[in-house]
């Protein structure tokens, strides 16, 4: 297939010029959907890593919406390998009723970057990866010990949604927070965008399939082949048979 743009790192070497340690891309899948949760990626690189991991970028990495299923799910292990932590958090139909998209993908987000965090700032002890990235890991959590690290973050999309958000009753405490711009288009032109958009995508995609293929009552609305998005047979089954648990019902489903 033919891809018209090649991400870069370079929004995320700007940010990283600037001072910040860590960057965190991340990207948003499920917002339309009439069922199931909405879920954010998160995709994270050390600042001083960017180069060598813009070298290493895996083959045919484009935003999600261009590579077609077989070649997202291709990306999706080599993805995990590339990143130096990654997430994906989600927010359920059942959140997404009681505070609105919006907030929902902001604590959502949130809930990715709580977990990337985590990862990177507890401790490398037994880290996965090559002996020259746990010994660059090991000198950064030297670092952070005397200096708290700074997060910048790249968030697709015109509109923040993480920093409104942030310390709100729902959301989870995360360690740093995130200094965050948006860049419209981020999946086609960010590198960390572009994976956590495969990340968050191939991990929905399955959630789906798997619910319906866990429960007949789920199989019915076509969940396997839509998602959770508002195909004509989706509707169709709405309509005969009413929504489910899944279903976002403060929506518009028909």
């Amino acid at each position: 297939m033919s891809i018209s743009a090649v991400p870069t790192f370079d929004l995320e070497e700007s940010l990283a010029r600037e001072g910040h340690s860590v960057i965190v891309g991340f990207d948003e899948v499920g917002r339309g959907s009439l069922a199931g949760p909405v879920m954010v990626g998160a995709a994270a690189f050390l600042a001083q890593r960017l180069p060598q991991a813009a070298r290493s970028m895996p083959h045919y990495l484009a935003d999600s919406k261009m590579l077609t299923e077989r070649r997202r799910e291709a990306l999706y292990e080599p993805l995990q390998q590339w990143a130096d932590a990654w997430a994906v958090g989600s927010a359920t139909s059942a959140e997404i009723d009681e505070w609105g998209i919006s907030h929902a993908l902001g604590i959502a987000a949130l809930r990715a970057l709580d977990a990337v965090e985590r990862t990177l700032f507890g401790a490398f002890a037994g880290a996965a990866g090559t002996p020259t990235q746990q010994a660059e890991q090991t000198t950064l959590v030297a670092d952070w010990d005397a200096h708290m690290p700074r997060v910048g973050a790249i968030l697709d999309g015109p509109n923040d949604y993480i920093t409104k958000a942030l310390g709100t009753f729902e959301a989870p405490a995360v360690p740093v927070p995130a200094h965050v711009v948006t860049q419209v288009k981020g999946d086609q032109h960010c590198g960390s965008v572009a994976c956590a958009a495969v990340l968050a995508k191939v991990t929905r995609d399955c959630l789906m399939t798997q619910l319906a293929d866990s429960n007949p009552d789920y199989a019915r609305y076509g969940w396997a082949h839509n998602k959770g998005y508002g195909s004509q047979a989706h509707k169709a089954a709405i309509a005969q048979y009413g929504p489910c648990d899944e279903h976002r019902t403060s929506w518009k489903l028909l």
